[in-house]
């Protein structure tokens, strides 16, 4: 199981993701509403792996992922986006996201992206 750090401005998508990941047994260390608190919490909880709003007010996602995969190249980010978001998509991928799942998510999608990051 992984303890994870969930990141957006939506408080029911966190409430969401957070009950999808602690019914597979995952603890939650943290969440962030913007990439600014998702950096600060990074910090803070080096969590296992990371779920990443694109779209936040102060900070958006994918400089957030820029700033946590320079304190540490290792993270394990995954990019949670609504559909038509394609370029920023591949952005936060440049920048160092290892995944991406399309919101509204699946649940079994979310854990198969965790999954793979936990094996590497």
């Amino acid at each position: 199981m992984a303890r994870i750090l969930i990141t957006d401005d939506a408080a029911f998508m966190r409430m969401m993701v957070r009950s999808a990941l602690e019914s597979k047994g995952h603890e939650i260390v943290g969440e962030a509403a913007n990439g600014a608190d998702a950096i600060k919490a990074y910090k803070q909880f080096k969590p296992d792996v990371v779920t990443m709003d694109i779209t936040m007010p102060d900070m958006d996602g994918v400089t957030a992922v820029r700033n946590i995969i320079e304190f540490d190249p290792k993270a394990k980010i995954i990019m949670c986006s609504a559909m038509g978001q394609t370029v920023m998509v591949m952005d936060a991928l440049k920048a160092g996201a290892k995944d991406f799942v399309v919101k509204p998510f699946q649940p079994d999608r979310l854990q198969q992206a965790i999954d793979k990051q936990l094996s590497n």
